[in-house]
């Protein structure tokens, strides 16, 4: 702990910050909040309503105003903290992630250490609001301004699979910027995703109003948050067909969506297959391949084709899955049972259609949650090549050559992440950008260290915005104002 001194842990967490103040919800409902591999209950919470999501977005409006005309040095200075804060309880949200997410400790400190880096980034980006940059005119003593103001109230929906990062990537920027949150985390981790964020930012001087943190069923709030007429942006991360949704009810405002994909990863003839086995590994299985930027086809030349598959299934065979908490673990549980069957049925449905299921197993755990790592072998068309799969399942894929490896890789209507292996660089950057993807890495197995600096991709996969400044357009408007200078009158 910072400074030798010994925090006392974060608790109430059964109740949520709305509005300014830490209560329950006030629909009538409750949800209790389990640990998908013990299946034990962690916190119950009464969940919010219409009526708490109206409170915490007119409090947002009311608080939004004051916060904005503060020195942007004020703003920066809660940031900084809020990252010190993430630090110190990094044991502390580690263990809520391994509990609530069913991530490995190893997976866990990645995800904190991209959560501190954006919120360490946000602290430098507080200043790109209330400054105004110069524009020429043609017209004699005219001068043309434009002015970055804070957008005014975001509303961000985030999923369960990287939830602190997935919530604090829309949240830290846009408060740092002089915004407004009012945050609906997933159902699966309202912790993670959400109320311990509220304490950090709580403890680090956020001022009440500014961040309201509502767990509620969709049914109730999730239309609303969108429809409502306060906020100005909604910032979201999770599926394409709910992405939809929100791009056809969110009426006039900023949307920042980042959706669902079926990444390929591409082995060219010229690979090196023990760096493309590693890269395909830590695609496919990484966080149970809970990652919207997942390997989800791994695409192999054919003149290699036989060789990758059996060294992928040999190193896919000794990873070591169960308890996340136990130490070498490598995969986790799945989120929960439905999504287990939801994975089970698609590589069901695959071998009915042709592929071969070469390395598999049933789940185990004391909540039947733990999936081993599944290998199958097929074509683009079967279920767990053409369908975003989302659980720790691998489709290896033969192409004829390397432009039928690219038709393969373009043949989905996903287009956010991808990558290809070639001992060429020059060929491997020439295949990235024929890619239909907002990302392609060449050779590349630390992809997930610069995820912060990216959002979304192409296609139905969202729009793609990057570089470590993507935040301060979204998050921000831009006023233009033009001043026409009068002749000074000279006084004898």
């Amino acid at each position: 702990m910072a400074g030798g001194t010994t925090l006392d842990v974060y608790t109430g967490f059964d109740r949520m910050p709305i509005a300014g103040e830490w209560r329950a919800g006030g629909s009538g409902g409750s949800r209790a909040d389990t640990d998908p591999y013990t299946g034990d209950v962690l916190t119950e919470i009464g969940l919010a309503g219409a009526d708490d999501l109206d409170q915490a977005y007119r409090a947002a409006r009311d608080a939004q105003p004051e916060w904005a005309a503060r020195p942007a040095r004020e703003r920066s200075e809660v940031m900084a903290k809020a990252a010190l804060i993430l630090a110190d309880r990094e044991n502390e949200l580690i263990e809520w992630l391994q509990r609530e997410a069913g991530a490995t400790r190893g997976r866990a400190a990645m995800e904190l250490a991209l959560v501190r880096a954006v919120t360490e980034k946000a602290s430098e980006q507080a200043d790109r609001v209330n400054v105004r940059t110069g524009t020429g005119s043609d017209i004699p003593d005219k001068e043309n301004r434009v002015y970055r103001k804070a957008a005014g109230v975001v509303a961000v929906i985030s999923p369960w699979n990287f939830p602190v990062q997935l919530s604090n990537r829309s949240v830290a920027p846009a408060l740092a910027l002089g915004n407004a949150v009012v945050l609906k985390p997933a159902g699966d981790t309202p912790v993670t995703g959400g109320l311990f964020l509220a304490k950090v930012y709580e403890e680090a001087g956020l001022p009440p109003g500014l961040l309201s943190v509502l767990i509620g069923k969709g049914s109730e709030i999730g239309d609303a948050i969108v429809e409502h007429e306060i906020p100005r942006v909604v910032s979201f991360t999770g599926s394409t067909p709910v992405g939809r949704s929100i791009a056809a009810k969110a009426g006039l405002k900023k949307l920042a969506l980042e959706l669902g994909g079926n990444g390929p990863l591409v082995v060219l003839d010229d690979a090196d297959l023990d760096q493309a086995v590693a890269g395909a590994l830590y695609g496919s299985y990484f966080h149970q391949g809970q990652v919207c930027m997942a390997t989800n086809r791994i695409i192999v030349d054919a003149s290699v084709h036989d060789a990758f598959v059996d060294r992928f299934v040999s190193a896919a065979a000794a990873l070591r899955y169960g308890d996340p908490r136990g130490i070498g673990t490598q995969l986790g549980p799945v989120i929960n049972a439905g999504q287990v069957d939801s994975i089970r049925e698609k590589v069901s449905r695959a071998v009915e259609d042709g592929a071969e299921l070469i390395l598999g197993g049933d789940p185990t755990g004391p909540t039947g949650q733990v999936l081993p790592p599944q290998v199958l072998v097929g074509d683009n068309t079967v279920a767990t090549a053409a369908e975003e799969v989302f659980g720790p399942v691998a489709t290896i894929i033969k192409a004829n050559d390397e432009e039928h490896a690219l038709h393969l890789a373009n043949d989905t209507e996903y287009g956010l992440s991808s990558g290809v292996y070639t001992r060429n660089e020059d060929r491997g950057l020439d295949f990235a950008l024929r890619v239909q993807a907002g990302m392609t890495h060449v050779n590349d197995t630390t992809v997930n260290d610069d995820v912060h600096i990216a959002f979304g991709g192409e296609k139905a996969s969202g729009l793609g915005r990057f570089g470590g400044d993507w935040v301060v357009d979204e998050f921000t408007t831009q006023h233009w104002i033009s001043l026409q200078h009068q002749p000074r009158e000279f006084q004898y």
